[in-house]
């Protein structure tokens, strides 16, 4: 993969300017623009990176913006940035596939954990895109419950506990542990991010 470029989209020249610093001093390349419109007429489709966007702006906002990308980029990473929000625009941005929506005044810190966040997924998810047969092949191999953990770990929740997979399950937390390990180990998946990619190529 490319370097990592992170490209951010809103329409107020304070974040453009603030933002894009912290960013640099992580190590990413930035690239801001002033509106989704200016966006779009520069991106280039299957160039990797991560989307900061601003969910109201003239003309074409965030959502919309989104929406379009869906078609044209789907797996371009999206985070919104609002100070505007409110629950029904968040839940339609997350169920459209968002990573995250932070509202205005956000931590610095708490978005840029969640650009690392995006980029190791995709790093991991192009990385699998390029031997499939291969993650399906061990997926083939895991038994009946090996994938009943690794489904739930993967799927449900990330934050999902052994004990409470062993309560849904109706089996020990020990249990669990051992099912979990070796179904890590047969499909070759060393963290949780590299499971919850591999979930989605195998269809769970």
């Amino acid at each position: 993969m490319s370097d990592p470029v992170v490209f951010l989209v809103d329409d107020d020249p304070a974040i453009r300017k603030a933002l894009p610093r912290a960013l640099k001093m992580r190590g990413y390349e930035v690239e801001a623009f002033a509106s989704a419109q200016a966006f779009l007429d520069s991106y280039e489709v299957h160039r990797p990176g991560c989307l900061v966007l601003d969910l109201s702006m003239p003309e074409i906002d965030g959502l919309e913006l989104q929406k379009r990308l869906a078609k044209q980029a789907p797996d371009l990473p999206i985070i919104f940035i609002t100070g505007h929000g409110n629950i029904p625009q968040s839940v339609q941005a997350l169920r459209a596939g968002a990573l995250d929506f932070l509202e205005k005044p956000f931590r610095q810190d708490a978005l840029l954990n969640r650009i690392d966040e995006a980029f190791a997924s995709q790093k991991v998810r192009i990385d699998l895109n390029k031997d499939p047969a291969t993650i399906r092949e061990r997926a083939a191999r895991l038994t009946d419950r090996e994938v009943d953990v690794l489904r739930l770990l993967a799927t449900a929740d990330s934050k999902l506990s052994n004990k409470a997979i062993g309560r849904e399950l109706d089996i020990s937390h020990r249990t669990v542990e051992h099912h979990r390990a070796r179904g890590m180990d047969k499909l070759g998946a060393a963290t949780l991010q590299e499971l919850i990619e591999m979930s989605k190529l195998i269809g769970w």
